[in-house]
């Protein structure tokens, strides 16, 4: 589908939004309009030249509600944006109009034993911060939680560390409140509690402006950092799997590299040799001596080991997990792209499968989590892109062994983890964007109707 420019009365907002930082040079807003798409060869060609027309950057809740009115008002469509960390275009606008940046709505509104209330443009790590100081931390953060907003996060995020002892931020009990702003004539602040936050949860912006979230904390350990090598793939994987299912160890992250993933962490390879295959772990303190016995039975070796009290200096082992893996990675080799994947709970035949099947073209690199109360296994691989028809061949193959796929290489969220918006989505989105302004494109269901307006 081609998306057509559309000429929006741009001066008009801007006069009537006098008192709200505005940007309008051109390079700015364009630095702005993009995110970590840049992944994917598939969605850097897509989203070619996509830009908005300026940026608002407002202050606070009530300047979001006169942007909206704004908007609404002269029907200019609107893209929330958080840090730009996501990967899949969610902040990238597909129709030009206004980029909407939170990074000034950074208050923390209160802490208190197990749960925080914040603004959508908080950083996760000072909400972790601000939690430690009264023995909490957030449940799961992704590796950019230095950089990332918690309203990035929610709207395009989906887990990360910790997701060992929390599952996704999309299972029940993650997410307590979300407060958001609708589209409408006149705009309202409605706030979803409970179940009803999944509405906008993980729904990048096209089903309210959020601007403020409740967020439930768990305890904080003194968490120690610690990196395991293995001769075999497979060793490193079952151990990964045993250590997930370790329900006694607390841990906040496992994640597994098959060779020759590891030498592109440049500042690691004195501890992981060429011929390894490694385990990055982050393990509380008090359970790391019941690592050693789980650790010799897979035939591992510990060779790099930080207190809790070290790793709180320089970088951190969690910046080389998850998506930061295909960073390192892009760093050496800019051909290499990625999957989003996960194998079928409690199998590793699958796994053992593909690492055989495709070789050095598809490199594996294993999370574990805990989805549903059962261990999962998400993985985001590294792939040498040939061609966007042998990637396309790559996914198939692995959705014919029962792997689903979070297409990483295209910008419908329906393409990506939830596959089809629930019919009381839909209703709820005709209720607070009546004029299809929110982020629009980037629905298969919802693009043809603004597209065509």
């Amino acid at each position: 589908m081609v998306n057509t420019p559309r000429k929006f009365d741009i001066e008009a907002l801007v006069a009537s939004l006098a008192d709200i930082e505005i940007i309008t040079d051109i390079s700015q807003v364009s630095k702005l309009s993009q995110d970590y798409h840049t992944f994917s060869p598939i969605l850097t060609a897509k989203l070619a030249g996509k830009v908005g027309d300026i940026v608002i950057r407002p202050a606070n809740q009530n300047e979001v509600l006169k942007v909206a009115a704004a908007c609404a008002k002269y029907k200019i469509p609107i893209t929330s944006r958080g840090s730009g960390t996501g990967n899949y275009g969610q902040c990238v606008p597909l129709y030009g109009g206004i980029i909407l940046d939170t990074s000034k709505m950074h208050n923390i509104c209160w802490v208190k034993p197990g749960v925080a209330r914040v603004e959508a443009g908080v950083k996760l790590a000072a909400i972790d911060k601000k939690a430690h100081e009264i023995g909490w931390e957030m449940r799961m953060a992704p590796s950019t939680y230095r950089t990332a907003s918690i309203g990035g996060f929610i709207a395009g995020g989906s887990g990360g560390i910790g997701s060992i002892n929390y599952g996704l931020m999309g299972e029940r009990g993650n997410l307590i409140a979300l407060q958001i702003v609708t589209l409408e004539d006149e705009p309202r602040i409605i706030e979803l509690r409970g179940d009803e936050v999944q509405k906008a949860n993980h729904a990048w912006g096209i089903n309210g402006i959020i601007t403020e979230i409740e967020i439930p904390l768990a305890p904080a350990y003194p968490w120690a950092e610690l990196i395991v090598t293995f001769d075999k793939f497979m060793q490193a994987a079952k151990f990964g799997q045993a250590l997930a299912l370790s329900d006694g160890i607390i841990k906040k992250e496992i994640g597994v590299f098959a060779k020759p993933i590891p030498q592109y962490f440049t500042a690691l390879r004195p501890y992981i040799p060429e011929d390894k295959h490694a385990a990055l772990l982050i393990i509380a303190e008090p359970s790391l001596e019941f690592l050693p016995n789980l650790i010799q039975e897979y035939q591992g070796q510990i060779t790099y080991q930080k207190s809790a009290q070290e790793a709180l200096k320089g970088s951190h082992l969690a910046e080389y997990t998850w998506n930061h893996t295909t960073l390192h990675a892009r760093t050496v080799d800019s051909s290499i792209t990625y999957l989003q994947s996960i194998f079928p709970t409690d199998n590793l035949q699958t796994i053992e499968h593909m690492y055989h099947h495709f070789g050095d073209e598809v490199m594996i690199h294993l999370e574990f989590i805990r989805a549903g109360g059962k261990v999962a296994n998400p993985a985001l691989q590294l792939v040498r892109y040939t061609s966007e028809e042998r990637l396309n061949e790559i996914m198939r193959y692995h959705e014919e062994k029962g792997v689903f796929i979070a297409n990483p290489h295209s910008y419908f969220i329906e393409d990506g983890w939830k596959r089809a918006i629930a019919p009381e989505h839909l209703k709820f989105k005709e209720m607070v964007d009546p004029y299809g302004l929110m982020n629009p494109g980037k629905s298969k269901f919802l693009s043809v109707a603004f597209a065509e307006g």
